[in-house]
């Protein structure tokens, strides 16, 4: 049966924009490369930790009126306030910490490409903590 989340896969406009804002911004520990049958390098793995991954492809974006459903990614922190701080420190633009309605605490950012990246900790109040392990 379904274990985890492997990866989340993103098309990016500029895949070295992309890979250095997820490796030098976010500190995500670059896997291994997609490297095509002309040896010209496609895609990038990324580790997110905890064996889960960000996949990144070059390719040509689609917008929301095209059809695109994605939404955002969330990420779990352990400390979101420093979290925060530190991404603030590296040039990311981030929101204010707050509470979600779900008993969260949540902040927002968005990668080079405008993708939605939600930071969440979790609190022992949390909707989600019967099943966080």
């Amino acid at each position: 049966m379904i274990t985890g989340l492997a990866h989340v896969c993103f098309i990016v406009a500029d895949l070295e924009r992309a890979e250095a804002f997820y490796r030098d911004k976010l500190g995500f520990e670059p896997a291994f490369d997609f490297i095509n049958a002309q040896g010209v390098k496609f895609g990038q793995y990324l580790h997110a930790g905890r064996g889960t991954f960000v996949e990144l492809f070059q390719g040509e974006l689609k917008s929301a009126a095209e059809g695109q459903s994605y939404r955002h990614l969330c990420l779990r922190v352990d400390d979101l306030q420093a979290t925060a701080a530190e991404l603030r420190r590296r040039g990311v633009e981030v929101s204010e910490v707050k509470k979600g309605t779900d008993n969260s605490w949540q902040a927002w950012l968005a990668d080079p490409d405008g993708n939605r990246i939600e930071l969440h900790q979790y609190t022992p109040q949390s909707k989600q903590g019967p099943w966080v392990r």
